[in-house]
């Protein structure tokens, strides 16, 4: 057998749900072939959705854990199904890896990625790899969303309420502490992340293990209670501008409503070294992939028996103008500006 072919006999044996185990009944044909088959459902819709991962960018080789860059990379992807209330059902994956790279490194990151298709029920059907100078991983995502149920970003409406589930900041603290050791000012080490104590390691799990909500936005599809939605990859203040954009309105939010992280007293003194701010990560901080959603004031009552209401929060309403505005607490408004994620910015 030759080398790419071990590598991908390799991947297959990493997810037993499809390789010998349970089939789900639409997949018709997965692994092993040139192509997937999948049968469609009637009255069903399939999303797609497709995300880079790759090193230098999107993470650090000798930074990040391999299983972390696993789970990560199908986690993120996945997230772009819940902002549009769909169900995972499939995913494709592209990996490009050194050669150094197929052994341990490759047995972690699969056990990572394994332990995220399994927690978000993915299967996954196929896909291609090859060799390169640094890991490239590309997952195209396939969920499937009763027809005419997905909620898009343009649906908002001026009086509209504007939501967002969890805390925000808290992936952008973790990537502040991965990466300036608050001993030494020094970056972990993939090794050391596991060694340290459990408080770090769960001020550090949100940036390296992320959580997404696909129950939640299964649910605001379905009973039809979000108007638009959007999951927070790139930071509040970007993504929120992108959703009025593409809804054609303006936003107002109120800086004391948006649930902000606490930064730990023991690292307090190390953060404000580096300016962290809770407001600045909670507005611009990515990587939080929770949900930012839009609900008519007719639809309030009925959010109120939505899965997770209590992780819910009202920071704003939707406003007729083209502007963002950021009210502080004394009432003072001032433009909100997008300073979240972007790859091209120099």
């Amino acid at each position: 057998m030759d080398r790419e072919s071990k590598l991908i006999a390799k991947i297959a044996r990493a997810f037993p749900s499809h390789a010998g185990g349970r089939r789900d009944a639409t997949l018709r044909l997965g692994i092993g072939d040139d192509a997937a088959v999948i049968a469609s459902r009637a009255n069903h819709d399939w999303v797609l959705s497709c995300d880079a991962f790759l090193e230098g960018v999107h993470f650090l080789a000798k930074t990040h854990p391999p299983d972390s860059v696993g789970f990560k990379s199908l986690v993120r992807a996945t997230s772009d199904l819940a902002a549009m209330g769909a169900t995972p059902r499939f995913f494709l994956l592209t990996l490009a890896v050194p050669a150094s790279r197929t052994g341990t490194w490759l047995d972690g990151f699969l056990r990572g990625m394994a332990r995220a298709s399994h927690a978000m029920n993915i299967v996954l059907l196929g896909g291609d790899t090859t060799k390169s100078r640094t890991v490239s991983i590309s997952i195209t995502v396939l969920g499937e969303i009763a027809r005419g149920h997905e909620v898009t970003r343009s649906g908002a409406h001026p009086g509209d309420l504007i939501y967002v589930s969890g805390t925000l900041g808290r992936a952008q603290l973790g990537l502040e502490i991965l990466v300036k050791s608050p001993s030494r000012a020094k970056p972990l080490t993939a090794r050391s992340v596991k060694d340290r104590d459990p408080e770090l390691r769960r001020l550090l799990r949100p940036h390296l293990y992320p959580a997404i909500r696909l129950e939640l936005g299964a649910w605001l599809a379905k009973h039809r209670v979000a108007s638009a939605m959007m999951d927070i990859s790139d930071g509040l203040s970007t993504d929120l501008a992108r959703l009025c954009t593409a809804s054609g309105v303006g936003a107002q939010i109120r800086s004391a409503s948006i649930p902000k992280v606490a930064l730990p007293e023991a690292l307090s003194k190390h953060l404000k070294r580096l300016n962290l701010d809770p407001l600045k990560i909670a507005l611009h901080g990515g990587d939080d992939y929770e949900l930012l959603f839009t609900v008519s004031p007719r639809h309030i009552k009925k959010l109120s028996q939505a899965p997770e209401f209590s992780q819910l929060t009202a920071i704003g309403e939707i406003t007729r103008g083209k502007d963002l505005t950021l009210v502080s607490p004394n009432g003072a408004k001032t433009p909100l500006t997008s300073q979240g994620w972007d790859p091209f910015r120099p």
